[in-house]
């Protein structure tokens, strides 16, 4: 396959689980009018709040939400990527930041739950979100529609292993579903984009969450993005409620590897230590 279409979506997130669903499916609606292979979702784009409201909030893989996006895709025929939900799992007693890969016949194929939870100080407030999150432990590749897709998560962007791990695995396209705070969006997000499309020599396609979210109200920086191999920048949402369509010529993944052939050349022989 020569070319994959991408439909990413940017929206603001609430504490409101139906607002937000519902906002979530007229946007992958509207998103199908432009006939893309997959429509990608941002993180958390069911709910964000306090770690009570996640819990109140949390459904398991076969709850309402998804299984509403199965009917939705097997009714359009696309591809529909849930950015992601922090889903219960049975047994567990935090829920997993998981991100769904839903195929045109209605089926979860793919599932990835997040492999690293949002630990930091980021103006003046220590966030932990491994109060709420337990973290993955598998890093996946997908198929979309042939394509080998890597699955990431926000916070996932600032381990670059992980990703040479993704592109040696065969992905050409790296997903980063992200809410990316406005305080290290404004300096890091496009930089750590391009950044991880460059090492990898893959298309990076980043759709994000903008506007204030729940519950201090705190901004997330937006700009969704896609990167293609030789890091440029070729699509972004402005400050609002955006669908971005693009496609991804797949040639360049192939054509920038021969051109500068890094992952051929790597020394895994002397990376020990």
């Amino acid at each position: 396959m020569d070319k994959l279409t991408v439909s990413m979506i940017q929206m603001k997130v609430t504490n409101q689980v139906e607002e937000n669903v519902q906002t979530a499916i007229k946007l992958i609606y509207e998103a199908a009018k432009s006939n893309p292979d997959v429509v990608v979702l941002p993180e958390n784009f069911h709910m964000m709040g306090r770690k009570t409201e996640f819990f109140e909030a949390a459904e398991t893989i076969d709850g309402p939400t998804l299984t509403t996006f199965k009917s939705i895709a097997m009714e359009l025929n696309l591809y529909i990527v849930a950015g992601t939900m922090n889903l219960r799992v049975e047994g567990q007693e935090k829920l997993k930041n998981t991100c769904c890969v839903i195929n045109p016949q209605g089926e979860i194929q793919d599932v990835y739950e997040k492999l690293h939870t949002f630990n930091a100080q980021i103006a003046g407030r220590n966030i932990s979100g491994s109060k709420v999150e337990e973290a993955g432990d598998k890093i996946v590749v997908t198929s979309i529609k042939g394509v080998p897709v890597g699955l990431s998560v926000c916070f996932d962007l600032r381990f670059p292993e992980m990703y040479r791990i993704l592109a040696l695995k065969g992905a050409k396209v790296i997903l980063v579903p992200a809410i990316f705070m406005l305080h290290t969006g404004k300096d890091h997000w496009e930089i750590l984009l391009r950044a991880r499309a460059i090492e990898n020599q893959v298309y990076v396609v980043a759709p994000a969450t903008f506007g204030q979210f729940p519950p201090h109200n705190e901004w997330s920086y937006g700009r969704s993005m896609a990167v293609d191999p030789w890091g440029i920048v070729i699509a972004q949402a402005s400050d609002q409620t955006s669908i971005i369509t693009v496609d991804l010529d797949l040639n360049l993944v192939e054509d920038v590897r021969k051109r500068v052939p890094t992952l051929t050349q790597r020394r895994p022989d002397v990376y020990t230590w």
